[in-house]
């Protein structure tokens, strides 16, 4: 990683939030001796260990192992009679595994008598299956939430839902955090602002997210339209907004195949774009993506770690962006109720 990226994650995990996020240190309160308890899943635990060391409370102990069987055993071996408690766990590869090691223990710590019982999902599977494209299909998502909502959970936090409706799939709280204010941050500490950059949205359902970006690095837009003629595909069409002699910033809320990412990438460079970067919340990087990014024309690409970045992506062409801050201080502010609004925007 270059220094900027050092640089960012040493902010996110110290809490040295000034430029990112302007927190009062009134609202500091340390919570290791509150009755809060954090537990994690398998999917992703140096980000639970992360989120721990910025909270200063230690990851309690549970086992989440498997049978002989190959059914998901969990086992919470200290007692939450009474604690609010907080279950760190990415819906990530293996997915299906993370997301029923994460029911589960969700169902053992309500059944322990836990008073809430708090969901951290910072990658919130099946998030793209919601809603029905054709005859017959399944609105996945809607069934996530249902399922973690049965389970005993009292309230989810995430991060850069596929789709901000999915919000209205939960009958409990969901706080739904942006990554946006650290990719904000991030490209200042570089000095990627300014009229000669470009902001531009992969798609049209990327446009506010990617307008916000941009009005926030007092920057231009361009938008990528595309056609998608099956799952996991995709055609450009064209790209509206001038790009030429610009530094263009693809921003997207994940990298799954790096098919889009990669096409939008060479289009931008052949219509005279003087510097290509991108950023992404969820690194899925799914198939050869790592591959077809670094033989790409794109100079650098930023990462959060909602999603444990792969060993083939260390590489000089990615920074890796931590997210344990952010997810750290939304679990201090749900506890003692603080409001939660500086940290979305």
């Amino acid at each position: 990683m270059d220094s900027s990226s050092d640089l960012i994650q040493n902010h996110c995990k110290k809490g040295i939030w000034k430029a990112a996020l302007e927190l009062e240190e009134s609202e500091r309160i340390p919570l290791r001796d509150e009755k809060i308890k954090l537990f994690a899943g398998n999917s992703h635990p140096d980000l639970a260990r992360a989120i721990s060391e910025y909270l200063e409370v230690p990851l309690s102990r549970a086992t989440v192992s498997k049978f002989t069987n190959d059914e998901t055993r969990v086992q919470i071996e200290e007692s939450v009679r009474g604690y609010e408690v907080f279950v760190i766990q990415s819906m990530c590869y293996p997915v299906n595994d993370s997301i029923m090691e994460l029911l589960i223990m969700v169902d053992a710590l309500a059944r322990a008598s836990a008073s809430v019982v708090n969901v951290v999902a910072p990658y919130f599977g099946y998030a793209k299956q919601e809603k029905k494209t054709a005859g017959r299909e399944p609105i996945s998502a809607k069934l996530v939430a249902n399922l973690l909502t049965v389970a005993g959970a009292n309230r989810v936090i995430t991060m850069d839902l596929h789709a901000a409706a999915i919000q209205g799939f939960f009958d409990i709280p969901l706080d739904n955090l942006f990554a946006l204010p650290l990719f904000e941050y991030f490209y200042k500490e570089k000095g990627i602002v300014g009229s000669d950059v470009v902001v531009v949205s992969p798609d049209a359902g990327g446009v506010a997210r990617a307008r916000h970006f941009a009005e926030r690095l007092n920057a231009t837009m361009a938008i990528i339209f595309k056609r998608r003629p099956e799952p996991d595909k995709n055609e450009i069409i064209e790209i509206v907004g001038d790009v030429k002699g610009k530094r263009a910033i693809i921003i997207d809320d994940m990298i799954s195949t790096g098919g889009t990412l990669v096409k939008g990438a060479e289009m931008i460079k052949s219509m005279g774009a003087t510097e290509i970067y991108a950023c992404a919340t969820h690194p899925i990087l799914a198939g050869n993506a790592v591959q077809r990014i670094i033989e790409s024309p794109i100079d650098e690409v930023a990462m959060t770690d909602t999603i444990p970045i792969p060993d083939s992506a260390l590489h000089t062409k990615f920074c890796k962006i931590s997210v344990a801050g952010m997810f750290g201080e939304s679990i201090r502010r749900n506890f003692y109720n603080f409001s939660m609004s500086k940290i979305f925007f």
